[in-house]
């Protein structure tokens, strides 16, 4: 019976390189020059620490970071800039998460969606990835869509397809 995989990763090479990309962009530009700027990538948390010198370019810092990692094919939506940064003495910190698998909340969201779609599948949570299965691969596709389209405000792949 054909099936497929919904996940929810991020490429750890992909991160770092935006990253480092991303340092190098800041110190040449001239409105970083001569400030305090620090990006920090835990690789098993996924956690990125950022110091920079004021709130402003804390915002110009998270931009460029999510711009040159959409370029390195990782979604804006994976990162979790949501918690506000913090001042300690001249510095302004910010922990930004960047999401990687499915929690068991999206995943029943993705699994209540396929399920109120009426499409002929059957959907099931495996651990951190959603596993759907169906007798067409015609009704596969159309859950790949009817995901595409709905924004679950995660980024979603697809993968582990089977006939």
């Amino acid at each position: 019976m054909p099936s497929f995989d919904i996940v929810s990763k991020v490429d750890a090479q992909a991160l770092d390189n935006a990253v480092n990309v991303t340092t190098k962009e800041i110190t040449n530009r001239f409105d970083f020059k001569g400030s305090h700027v620090v990006i920090d990538l835990d690789k098993k948390e996924y956690l990125l620490k950022i110091e920079t010198g004021d709130d402003m370019k804390m915002r110009q810092l998270i931009d460029v970071l999510i711009s040159r990692a959409h370029k390195q094919g990782i979604a804006p939506e994976a990162f979790d800039a949501s918690k506000e940064g913090a001042q300690s003495g001249k510095v302004w910190k910010k922990e930004v998460k960047v999401r990687n698998g499915l929690a068991q909340e999206d995943a029943k969201k993705i699994v209540k969606l396929i399920k109120e779609s009426g499409l002929k599948v059957q959907a099931a949570i495996n651990d951190d990835l959603v596993r759907v299965t169906g007798k067409k691969i015609d009704d596969l596709q159309a859950v790949i869509q009817l995901c595409k389209n709905t924004s679950l405000g995660i980024p979603l792949q697809y993968v582990n397809m089977r006939s």
